[in-house]
């Protein structure tokens, strides 16, 4: 499973070359998945309606997978802990956690954002010039 993080989202809805190029490289069988509070991030994005189908459309080929209860405790438990020492995000930790409990990396560009987390792997999935 690629589990896929908003800004390689976005690069990909965005037609982005390297993006794309990388996109091209995977295996037809290879299942793509999106953290479901990464898609309501790309939909909190959206200017207008137009925009948001778009995006909703987009989001149809990716699995949606969420945390679980004990993953949301867990969420919060490192959240709490790291909030102020390492500015953590909300979301952050909620989608990383969902990673990290998968046991799969999460395809970012922001790994600093998930440093905190532990078990959480983070790929970063192609150059970002281009």
């Amino acid at each position: 499973m690629i589990l896929l993080d908003s800004d390689v989202l976005i690069d990909l809805l965005r037609k982005h070359p390297p993006a794309i190029a990388w996109f091209d490289t995977l295996r037809e069988d290879e299942e793509l998945a999106a953290p479901g509070y990464v898609a309501m991030e790309l939909i909190q994005g959206c200017r207008n309606r137009a925009e948001q189908d778009k995006v909703e459309r987009e989001l149809g080929a990716y699995r949606v997978v969420w945390p679980s209860p004990t993953d949301c405790d867990q969420a919060l438990e490192m959240f709490a802990e790291h909030r102020l020492s390492h500015n953590a995000g909300l979301l952050d930790a909620l989608i990383g956690q969902t990673a990290a409990a998968m046991d799969v990396p999460l395809h970012t560009f922001n790994q600093r954002h998930y440093a905190f987390i532990p078990g959480v792997r983070t790929i970063q999935p192609y150059e970002k010039s281009g």
